[in-house]
């Protein structure tokens, strides 16, 4: 086991960085001052401090990303990236400084307080910059889609297709006719915006099919489709967020992870449930909430699941037909006792982790 003499805590942000220093024992750490953000800026302070392999070094996930860290790591420092969300803070603490905030990760670290978190390699990342960028496009395009919806049901101008934003209904669309020309307006920016939209989302997801084939998950992913409710951006989704399953001791780890579990405020005998803390990965767990959709249907084997099936190895075939019949089995039984639509499919989606952290830890996912 390492033995670390010095503990330093870095409040980073945009243009420098707080540094704060704990020795190993019981004083109190100390400021060491503000720096550059630069990692060649930060390794000079460093040096000046202490040698690399007696120092820990940690600072909290923001937006300035993994790129200090990997900086760091490279050229032979231990650095860490600490999740904002597990640090323990006294309710009676009213002051907040960059100082203060520096003083805390670094005694923190000192004391064993903080929990680090996976620091994905930088190909990985890269990949799930392209798969949240995707998820960005739809959820755009979904928006534009409701106002043009919206617009045409002022106007009084009703479909008479059953099934909106197929090619039949953009048709219909682009046939309309308003007697006013501001409104004409309307419906033409809109519609190009609209038909924008769609195309960007058909190009990202394109080139997620392409790079996936060459990317660091590509087995993984490849062995999530699988799956029920499970086609290649959902799986892509998976891989990059979580990256390597086996960090998960185990299921009951991967569903707090995603923020799953139902929240808990419990004392004496008393013992109170309520929503899904909602905490972790957030594009994971809307992903996971859509694929458990799809387990309101019976089992099957149609001809698309077979040739997902066809790619992977035979265990990870039968943990996916297990967790088809598992989880109907689980939304049928919680819909026959008249719980919530949605507040049974996050269940479903809990214990579809399960099956996902089965598939993740099988030591063969493809097929010969």
């Amino acid at each position: 086991m390492e033995q670390f003499t010095h503990f330093v805590g870095l409040d980073v942000h945009k243009d420098d960085a707080v540094m704060a220093v704990a020795e190993w024992g019981r004083s109190d750490p100390r400021s060491v001052g503000r720096v550059p953000s630069e990692p060649s800026r930060v390794l000079r302070k460093l040096e000046r401090l202490s040698a690399p392999d007696t120092t820990l070094i940690c600072y909290e996930a923001g937006p300035t990303g993994y790129g200090l860290c990997r900086r760091l790591n490279r050229k032979g420092w231990k650095c860490q990236v600490i999740a904002p969300s597990k640090r323990r803070r006294a309710p009676g603490d009213k002051v907040k400084t960059d100082r203060r905030d520096a003083l805390e990760l670094a005694r923190g670290l000192r004391n064993g307080d903080l929990t680090p978190i996976h620091v994905p390699d930088e190909a990985t990342e890269a990949l799930r910059d392209l798969v949240r960028c995707r998820d960005d496009s739809k959820r755009t395009e979904r928006v534009l889609k409701q106002q043009l919806g919206g617009f045409l049901l002022r106007q009084e101008r009703r479909s008479p297709h059953p099934t909106s934003w197929t090619a039949r209904h953009l048709d219909w669309i682009r046939a309309l006719r308003f007697e006013h020309e501001a409104q004409q307006c309307v419906l033409e920016d809109t519609l190009h915006a609209v038909e924008e939209a769609m195309a960007r989302s058909a190009r990202l997801t394109s080139q997620i099919e392409r790079l996936v084939e060459t990317s660091s998950v590509r087995e993984l992913a490849i062995a999530l489709q699988a799956l029920r409710g499970f086609r290649l951006v959902h799986a892509a989704t998976v891989a990059c967020e979580i990256g390597d399953m086996r960090r998960f001791s185990s299921p009951a780890k991967l569903m707090a992870f995603v923020g799953l579990v139902p929240s808990e405020h419990s004392s004496g005998s008393t013992r109170r449930q309520g929503g899904i803390t909602k905490t972790g990965n957030a594009h994971l767990r809307r992903t996971l909430v859509e694929a458990a959709w799809s387990y309101r249907y019976p089992p099957r084997f149609n001809h698309d699941i077979k040739q997902r099936n066809a790619r992977v190895s035979g265990a990870v075939r039968t943990i996916a037909w297990k967790a088809q019949h598992r989880l109907h089995r689980r939304y049928a039984a919680l819909n026959a006792r008249g719980k919530n639509r949605q507040r049974l499919i996050v269940a479903v989606a809990r214990e579809l982790c399960g099956f996902l952290w089965a598939i993740g830890r099988e030591p063969k996912l493809l097929a010969d």
